[in-house]
């Protein structure tokens, strides 16, 4: 038992460094145009690192999370709402496994 609150206290203490290090260390606005680019984009990118694999890997075949990805895209590209690419690409994969299952 020992073992857990150590494990817990390490944890804590990384992810107390890892947010109080930018604020401790920028204390200033940050002027550069490439850095204020690159962390605009930040939080995107890592929702759709964490989304992608789970588009691919949820369905019951590939090939339903690859049709759905195709078209929430091509849904998004076109000014669509997010609650119609949501809702686009649920119907997609519903579709897809309907016509691959039944």
């Amino acid at each position: 038992m020992h073992d857990i609150w150590s494990y817990i206290a390490v944890m804590s203490a990384v992810t107390i460094a890892i947010r109080l290090t930018p604020a401790l260390l920028l204390r200033r606005e940050i002027k550069n145009v490439f850095v204020r680019s690159f962390l605009y984009y930040v939080p995107y990118v890592t929702l759709a690192v964490m989304t992608f694999p789970a588009i691919m890997e949820t369905t019951r075949i590939p090939a339903a999370g690859a049709a759905a990805f195709a078209f929430s895209l091509y849904l998004a590209w076109n000014g669509a709402s997010l609650f119609r690419v949501a809702a686009g690409a649920s119907a997609t994969v519903f579709l897809v496994e309907l016509l691959f299952f039944a």
